[in-house]
């Protein structure tokens, strides 16, 4: 990768093109999702390069439609098909005091109020009610975020969170 991973995010990835004039349909994983959007440039990673484009676009049904500079046929939008939109960290809005970006939890070891070191957080997943880390280790969990009941502290710094969690559960 051109620049440090440490400093970018995967915010999405194109799905396939749309149309005849270049532009593409987007997963996107920001909330609300037409976000994906506002944050460019964006930074275009397929099979381990990587390009900065500006892109603009907009929500078309249940769908984000983007137009990425440099693209303006379906071919080339097509062979984007796959590609993950990364940003610099800096893009992103700051948050308030307690507030955190999945990005920042993902990689946290995740130990026990009593001492039992749980996992690693994989991956997040939305459920509606509340978020739910997924956290590996010695097998997969499924903790609910809920700050102050479940999750007790985060230290960033650290790579560390202490959760109330049964380690049976």
């Amino acid at each position: 990768m051109a620049q440090n991973e440490v400093d970018l995010i995967e915010i999405g990835h194109v799905l396939a093109a749309h149309g005849v004039k270049g532009q593409v349909k987007v997963f996107s994983n920001t909330s609300p999702r037409k976000n994906i959007v506002t944050y460019s440039p964006w930074v275009i990673e397929q099979h381990g390069v990587t390009k900065t484009v500006e892109v603009s676009g907009k929500c078309q049904g249940k769908n984000v439609v983007a137009t990425i500079q440099g693209i303006s046929d379906r071919d080339q939008a097509e062979a984007l098909s796959g590609a993950k939109i990364l940003i610099k960290n800096s893009q992103l809005p700051k948050l308030s005091e307690g507030d955190y970006y999945w990005s920042q939890l993902t990689g946290l070891q995740v130990i026990s109020t009593s001492g039992i070191n749980l996992g690693i957080i994989d991956h997040m997943l939305e459920t509606g009610a509340n978020d739910v880390m997924v956290v590996k280790g010695d097998r997969e969990r499924l903790i609910p975020f809920v700050m102050d009941e479940v999750v007790k502290s985060i230290d960033l710094q650290n790579r560390q969170m202490i959760v109330d969690w049964d380690a049976d559960f």
